[in-house]
């Protein structure tokens, strides 16, 4: 199986990941963040650097699906592909950020990468108000991530819901995280399994998510 964590930036997605391969036995799949080497030159200036970091996320991205098809594990991944062109490159085309030319040649690009992959088995939606994600991104204090603008945080945000409810046709799970704290509090996280069981497995989860 193929399991994707979804969110913002500052959602909680790399927590999260880790608590459930901990939990379920998976192998987890985290995104190239520390080592792209066009992040902090992208946060510095959006328009000379957006083309460059995302075909990099896409090629990291689409490696990755092409090795999960292969596997016989099952793995649970740190933001998927279809987020990335979405949402964060949707943005960045939205906001001016990437031009029209570079913006067709990434999709051309995304739909032929889209012909020999299949959708996850679950996408798992962390959905947080943007107070919420700049509380969490202010508290990991990474040095790139202060750098950015809120209005581009704000824009992401609106992207990703749009994304989850509008565009993305597999099987989805939403996860209100503003109130909660699945990484402290046991019972938090305990309703996410037995929401996730639910929905992988046939279990009870409570409620339904993908009527």
């Amino acid at each position: 199986m193929h399991i994707v964590i979804a969110g913002n930036i500052g959602s909680g997605k790399t927590t999260l990941t880790k608590m459930l391969a901990h939990h379920y036995g998976w192998e987890p799949r985290f995104e190239q963040v520390e080592y792209n080497p066009y992040l902090e030159d992208y946060y510095r200036d959006l328009k000379r650097w957006s083309f460059n970091m995302e075909v990099f996320f896409l090629k990291e991205r689409f490696r990755d699906l092409l090795l999960i098809n292969q596997s016989s594990k099952t793995i649970i991944q740190d933001r998927s592909i279809y987020e990335g062109v979405y949402v964060f490159t949707a943005c960045n085309h939205a906001m001016g950020n990437l031009s029209q030319r570079d913006f067709e040649t990434y999709m051309e690009l995304f739909d032929d990468m889209m012909s020999v992959v299949r959708l996850p088995d679950l996408m798992i939606y962390l959905r947080a108000s943007v107070t919420h994600l700049v509380e969490n991104i202010e508290r990991r204090a990474r040095s790139y991530e202060q750098k950015m603008p809120l209005d581009y945080l704000t824009n992401l945000n609106e992207r990703y819901e749009d994304f989850v409810f509008n565009k993305y046709t597999g099987r989805k799970m939403v996860v209100e995280v503003d109130n909660i704290d699945f990484k402290h509090n046991a019972r938090d996280m305990a309703a996410i399994i037995n929401r996730i069981d639910g929905q992988l497995f046939g279990l009870f989860s409570g409620r339904p998510d993908n009527p």
